[in-house]
């Protein structure tokens, strides 16, 4: 068998092994992060009005690319399913590998999100280089009310409830720490309801452009 030709630059692939790393710790069935129902079976949060910010891994193969905010399968080249990426081009960015037909690399991205696609609208920076102000935590740091059977029993439930939108979770100090491709409240007070307060933290991996 020939091996795969390869290209390097900047940014090695323990980059994006470091992300796959830390998308799997305690990841039920992750989703591919592109729509899904509401905990309660009701509506899903609206699309943002303005642009967002999106760490991930844009993941190019044979012209098909796609940006991922999960998980990453440590193959190489390495795999994975994310929301379609539009208005990108390699030229003039750094930081990525390739093999065969497969071209990949972190980076956080700027653009919209209209529910199923995400399009660039500014020169992303390598992930590597991305230093932003970290999310105010929404539980205060206080312990929530969860025992640890409740919060896995509603881990399982999860993948299914939230469809392609559900990403990753894990339970920490009663509450179980849900991360989803969008979330503006809407889904935060849907588990409210379905599992009462205190219970699950809903996080969103688009974040809203300051400014």
């Amino acid at each position: 068998m020939s091996p795969l030709s390869r290209r390097r630059h900047a940014a090695p692939l323990a980059v994006a092994s470091a992300i796959a790393v830390l998308a799997l710790t305690g990841c039920a069935t992750p989703g591919t992060g592109t729509s899904g129902g509401a905990p309660t079976g009701g509506s899903a949060p609206p699309p943002p009005a303005g642009e967002v910010i999106a760490q991930g891994t844009v993941m190019d193969v044979g012209g098909d690319v796609e940006l991922c905010l999960g998980a990453i399968a440590e193959s190489y080249p390495p795999q994975c399913s994310g929301i379609p990426l539009a208005g990108w081009s390699w030229q003039g960015v750094d930081g990525f590998e390739s093999a065969g037909d497969v071209t990949w690399g972190a980076y956080a991205v700027q653009g919209t999100y209209d529910g199923e696609r995400f399009t660039s609208t500014a020169p992303p920076m390598l992930l590597a280089l991305y230093d932003p102000m970290a999310p105010e935590d929404p539980t205060g740091g206080e312990p929530g009310a969860g025992t640890e059977d409740e919060l896995l029993t509603i881990q399982e439930e999860l993948p299914e409830l939230l469809g392609d939108a559900y990403l990753s979770s894990f339970p920490d100090d009663g509450r179980l720490r849900v991360q989803v491709v969008w979330d503006d409240g809407t889904w935060q007070r849907a588990a409210d309801e379905r599992w009462g307060p205190d219970r699950v933290a809903v996080f969103s991996a688009l974040r809203p452009v300051a400014g």
